[in-house]
């Protein structure tokens, strides 16, 4: 534990710095009260009420945080009240690993599973959530995928809620049919709509690559369809590595996309959370963009009419290559809940989040886009585009976890860095292969 503590406390030097940078002055959310407070992190066993960090600043994600929160505050008897505490997504994260770092932690927050959440865990920052989960009805409720991904060491440490994810393309139908382009099912056809679309000076992607994680989506969907999975799980295990050829060929493919001007100009400098990406799309001056299917809330919220000029296709399959193209990238909950408190005031914020599992809950959820990880989800759903990617995902062989939210935060952070110098050819793929892999085997001697 001391070991995981250490290096959560060696990433928040480079989170800190960020944080400064980004996030001065910032809100500190609903409740009021300073962030860096004993109330605000939820340390005291005896408050009487919960804090509860998320990323839900904007709608849909706000509505449905709100909802699960106020309805918990109206109807328990629990005598806890929970106070929500919002925070943008790639702040919140900074965040999060600082207060940890610091010794505090609210007394619940969401994360994205996999790697970060393991190191919570081992740093005592989460809670084994057996008990209440298995007397409850989530295990009937809740699917075993989603469950899976908030276990750790054969214990349930989260809840998994608002959405199944999968990385894939969304594009604008009004614009393929003008240009009389087909949905492409393999990279060179990919690529020759690309070219059309560059042709008649519409951008291919619509990407705001500041954020990194968002250019990490081609590299990873790149590498899954040239190799599968078992490249990146090998190199995680230290019986393989990231210099594989399947990582060589995204960092490749990714540069020569930059060069032909599949992408906006600046894109490294482009902002996710200030919603650049999707203004590109609005503007129509983009035609797809490659990212996570929460997009369909974002875009169905913002504007309906627009909306119904988008459709999706999941990530086409590498020429050549007999990698199983069923394969998807993403996650099975999205936003995973956990707890770092005990006894009375653990049970009153089980009960809190449960309510995201309620009818009433998911109805909400789906009414905004998500695919909420229940077993019953598909008789919800009405939406095409959501219909589309449950079946991707119910047809996948196999779900991989975002690399970052998979990996160590440290080596997770070098991918990060790693990728958006490959986007702004800075660094050659075999060059950032390498540095990754030495980031991995660093972390591995630990």
């Amino acid at each position: 534990m001391k070991l995981r503590f250490k290096r959560l406390v060696a990433l928040s030097m480079v989170s800190l710095l960020t944080v400064l940078t980004v996030a001065c002055g910032s809100s500190t959310g609903t409740t009021g009260k300073s962030e860096g407070s004993s109330e605000s992190a939820g340390r005291s066993d005896d408050s009487k009420e919960i804090i509860f960090w998320n990323i839900g600043t904007e709608n849909p994600d706000k509505e449905i945080m709100t909802y699960g929160v106020d309805t918990f505050n109206e109807t328990t008897e629990s005598g806890y009240t929970v106070v929500s505490v919002p925070t943008q997504n790639d702040t919140y994260k900074e965040k999060l690993v600082i207060a940890m770092s610091s010794g505090e932690c609210p007394d619940m927050y969401t994360s994205w599973s996999g790697g970060p959440m393991n190191e919570y865990v081992d740093s005592g920052f989460a809670q084994p959530i057996d008990d209440l989960f298995n007397a409850s009805s989530l295990p009937d409720t809740l699917m075993d995928a989603a469950v899976a991904q908030a276990s750790y060491k054969d214990h349930i440490y989260a809840i998994p809620m608002l959405n199944v994810s999968l990385s894939g393309i969304f594009y604008n139908t009004e614009i393929f049919e003008k240009y009389n382009l087909e949905v492409p099912t393999t990279i060179s056809e990919l690529e020759a709509v690309c070219d059309t679309l560059v042709e008649n000076g519409i951008t291919p992607f619509a990407l705001a690559n500041g954020s990194k994680w968002t250019g990490s989506m081609y590299f990873m969907s790149l590498a899954a369809r040239m190799g599968g999975l078992e490249p990146f799980a090998d190199a995680v295990a230290g019986t393989g590595s990231f210099e594989d050829e399947c990582f060589i060929y995204a960092g490749q493919k990714i540069q020569e996309w930059v060069e032909k001007g599949y992408f906006p100009e600046g894109v490294n400098s482009l902002s996710e959370d200030d919603g650049q990406a999707k203004q590109l799309m609005y503007q129509e001056s983009a035609a797809m963009l490659c990212c996570g299917s929460w997009y369909t809330g974002t875009f169905s919220t913002d504007s309906a009419e627009f909306y119904e000029k988008i459709d999706w296709f999941s990530f086409p399959s590498v020429d050549g290559s007999d990698a199983d193209s069923s394969i998807q990238i993403g996650t099975v909950g999205d936003q995973f809940i956990s707890f770092n408190c005990e006894g009375d005031k653990l049970a009153a914020a089980f009960e809190c989040v449960s309510t995201y599992s309620s009818e009433e809950a998911v109805q909400l959820m789906v009414d905004n886009g998500k695919i909420p990880p229940v077993k019953t989800v598909g008789d919800y759903l009405t939406d095409p585009i959501t219909k589309k990617i449950l079946q991707a995902a119910n047809d996948a062989s196999s779900t991989q976890l975002w690399y970052d939210q998979y990996l160590p935060p440290a080596v997770a952070q070098v991918h990060l860095d790693t990728c958006q110098e490959i986007f702004g050819l800075t660094m050659t793929p075999e060059a950032a292969a390498a540095k990754l892999q030495e980031a991995m085997q660093s972390d591995l001697a630990e």
